[in-house]
């Protein structure tokens, strides 16, 4: 197979229509006319409904419609878009009389213009009966303050979830004898490390507009990563057949997985069906940051053992997961906390890994790039580079010495093999990029500030194995140009363009004749969606063994155009050609012809699903100048080094390396998700949650170490998460190397870091 595209850094097939403004968001595709629905929030996190008064409401100028729970229906579910039967358990309602977070909806409000909205919603009275919150969720585990005490709360899996006792989710899972392992080995670190939520702050926050049409189906149009699953969840939502419902998603104004779960499209649909118009909802980013889908806050607590010359022997790593008031994703981000940072050393054979995800008042948190592996890897790499400075040994030589290798298997990673891994020759570029030898640990400049290094190693995974499905359909057009079909949706990714490069390279075809439209339920091949890094790989699978299927069609219809036997014949991307005589017939008449007489159309579709889920390897290195006065960290210089197998468009993979790390240098530094201790937020606009701009990242470099994957397309894994993860240990072990000074919670601040040289001082 020709590689002409592959590999080669080709520019978005967006990308122009994104720069010149052209109008291709939600918002910008709206129906004239849409009615505006906002939601009455409460002010309480914990409360249950007396009494709403909203007839005055009604009856304002301009008020199409105003819903309380008396008026939708009362099936529980799940927001969270994941594959069916979801983990995540069934434990909202669109309206609830029961109020479990600061901000939960208490009626929905529609009308002609924004400002009747806000006049109705102020008409709205609701008596509360206030109850204490239960807002630490390191009490939240058997606690008698119960969040979900509803009858009705359900699991569709054995996922360990009890609601009488907070319970979201509860596990183990372990190999070898941990404890007697752990016995034996000459040091032990144990130490217990903690994340905040954090938030994803999308430029263009949650929005949604429904509509029905002619036939009075139910038609919403959503900047989601889940067309699928969200047809899915208003189904259950609205008591509705999914046939009755079709989701469009048009461009998205970013993601990072907050759209992983169908935050508000119940609200318009509900509105759409109640009152027969257009309806829209966009929230603001104060409502996207108090009532959206943050990453979970987890405590973490590892022993982590070893013989003095570094050998890592043992590790026994518990996740503590706040779920917040809802279940979305609880279930399954956990199981990354373990799986994704234990098989990172493959010289432990002894392992065992426990969770609990407990509910508590505070807002539901859900799917963040990286999803619960970014913490996982925070503290496993941090309780490693404990290890390093208490042995006296380089960070980068204990994990040369302990890192996973090709051919090993990973019992923690539910048993696999590794077929393709470069993590040893990412550790060895990291450091040639940015003079590890020359640098480390620290060093003194005129000024009185350091300068210090530190380093993380991190994994994810492509695809969830034997759960995600891909399809993709690819139909010859009657001037032979093809019309590529897929259900995963482009997030900013510029996943339309990789995937038209693999279809142009395996139809050895000019990239100019590959169309991607956008998604539609009604007219897109099923695929689970943008999520769990699984678009490359996954849908590129699936776009390759549709193309080989469509070139051998091709090959047949010319074949019997040119009256010959296909085995005879060759295609070349642009004629099928007779051999012997040299005669061919080209594309453009095999695909005029396909759409003619009593021929059927040429198209292929197949569908894919991977028994593995092959790990992509990146290592992080950090450059920090640290001014030992105020405490304040500026990043110098980030060092990336990753392997994603074949690197299928290098512009891409590299702006995906960066925009990562410089989410994970604000996690690291800046972001935390605070509340008051009545369970409002205290930071809910971008003005109190600081997120590193470009100015604050410094100097970021991303190079590649390529594998090649033999389960993968063209040799390629996946890269969208997993370049979050390295920066939060990396950062906080060059702070360490600058000070002295360990610390095991996110994010460090200036003022943590001050205080601590002033008590260092004495």
């Amino acid at each position: 197979m020709k590689q002409k595209y592959v590999g080669a850094p080709v520019r978005k097939r967006d990308a122009m229509a994104l720069v010149t403004g052209q109008p291709v968001y939600t918002a910008d595709i709206a129906p004239a006319g849409c009615l505006v629905v906002k939601l009455l929030r409460s002010p309480h996190a914990s409360a249950v409904i007396r009494e709403i008064r909203a007839d005055a409401a009604r009856r304002a100028p301009g008020i199409a419609c105003v819903l309380t729970w008396r008026d939708v229906p009362q099936s529980r579910f799940t927001t969270a878009g994941q594959t069916w039967p979801e983990p995540s358990p069934y434990d909202r309602l669109i309206l609830d009389r029961r109020i479990r977070c600061a901000g939960d909806p208490v009626a929905i409000v529609a009308g002609e213009t924004e400002a009747q909205v806000d006049a109705a919603l102020r008409l709205i009275k609701v008596e509360y009966d206030v109850q204490t919150p239960l807002l630490d969720f390191t009490q939240a585990l058997d606690n008698p303050i119960l969040v979900h005490p509803e009858p009705d709360f359900r699991a569709l899996c054995d996922v360990g979830a009890d609601n009488k006792r907070n319970l979201c989710a509860q596990g183990v899972n372990a190999e070898g004898d941990v404890d007697a392992e752990l016995a034996k080995c000459e040091v032990v670190i144990d130490q217990t490390y903690n994340t905040l939520a954090n938030n994803q702050t999308m430029m263009e926050t949650f929005r949604a507009f429904a509509q029905l049409d002619a036939f009075g189906r139910l038609v919403v149009t959503s900047s989601t990563q889940v067309p699928f699953h969200v047809r899915r969840i208003l189904s259950n939502a609205l008591e509705l057949p999914k046939s009755r419902i079709r989701v469009v998603k048009p461009r998205i104004g970013g993601g990072f997985g907050a759209k992983q779960t169908a935050v508000c499209e119940v609200y318009p649909a509900i509105v759409a069906l109640h009152t027969g118009r257009p309806a829209m909802i966009v929230y603001s980013r104060a409502e996207s940051m108090t009532n959206g889908s943050p990453r979970h806050q987890m405590q973490i607590h590892i022993r982590l053992g070893a013989d003095r010359d570094g050998t890592i022997r043992a590790i026994d790593l518990h996740t503590l997961s706040n779920a917040g008031a809802y279940g979305e994703h609880g279930p399954t981000t956990v199981g990354l906390s373990g799986h994704k940072s234990i098989p990172l050393y493959g010289s432990v054979q002894h392992f065992r890994f426990s969770w609990d995800v407990v509910y508590t008042n505070t807002m539901g948190a859900g799917a963040y790039r990286g999803y619960g592996a970014t913490q996982g890897i925070y503290a496993l790499e941090t309780a490693v580079n404990e290890l390093a400075a208490q042995l006296g040994i380089d960070p980068t030589v204990l994990r040369e010495k302990n890192m996973v290798r090709e051919g090993q298997r990973m019992p923690a990673y539910y048993g696999e093999m590794l077929q393709s891994c470069a993590l040893d020759r990412c550790m060895a570029r990291a450091k040639q990029m940015i003079g590890w030898d020359e640098k480390y640990p620290a060093r003194t400049l005129p000024n009185g500030h350091i300068r210090s290094v530190g380093v993380a190693m991190a994994m994810q995974g492509s695809s969830i194995s034997h759960v995600d499905v891909a399809g993709v359909r690819i139909m010859l057009g009657d001037e032979g140009y093809y019309t590529l079909m897929i259900g995963a949706t482009d997030m900013g990714t510029g996943c339309d363009t990789i995937l038209a490069q693999m279809a142009a390279d395996c139809l050895d075809c000019p990239l100019e004749r590959i169309t991607v439209p956008g998604v539609d339920t009604d007219t897109s091949p099923y695929d689970c969606g943008s999520y769990a890094s699984s678009t490359t790989y996954l849908t590129g699978m699936a776009v390759v063994k549709a193309a080989g299927e469509l070139r051998e069609k091709i090959l047949g219809r010319g074949a019997e155009l040119l009256e010959a036997d296909s085995g005879e014949c060759e295609f070349d991307g642009l004629r099928v050609t007779h051999l012997p005589s040299g005669r061919f017939v080209t594309l453009e008449d095999i695909g005029y012809d396909s759409f003619s007489g009593a021929h059927s159309c040429l198209v292929a579709e197949t569908s894919c699903t991977s028994p593995t889920s092959p790990p992509p390897f990146m290592v992080g290195i950090a450059e920090i100048d640290l001014d030992p006065e105020t405490g304040k960290v500026e990043m110098v210089d980030y060092a990336g080094a990753v392997d994603c197998g074949t690197v299928v468009n290098a512009n891409l993979a590299r702006v995906q390396t960066e925009g990562g790390i410089v989410q994970g240098i604000g996690m690291a530094l800046t972001e935390q998700v605070q509340y008051t201790d009545k369970g409002m937020m205290m930071n809910n606009s971008l003005m109190q949650y600081k997120i590193p701009t470009r100015l604050d990242a410094g100097r970021i470099r991303v190079e590649f170490e390529p594998s090649c994957e033999p389960a993968g397309p063209f040799g390629a894994k996946s890269i969208g998460e997993l370049v979050i993860n390295t920066p939060a240990p990396a950062i906080t072990n060059a702070i360490y190397n600058a000070t002295g000074l360990q610390f095991r919670s996110l994010p460090v601040t200036s003022e943590q870091i001050a205080m601590g040289l002033m008590q260092k001082r004495g």
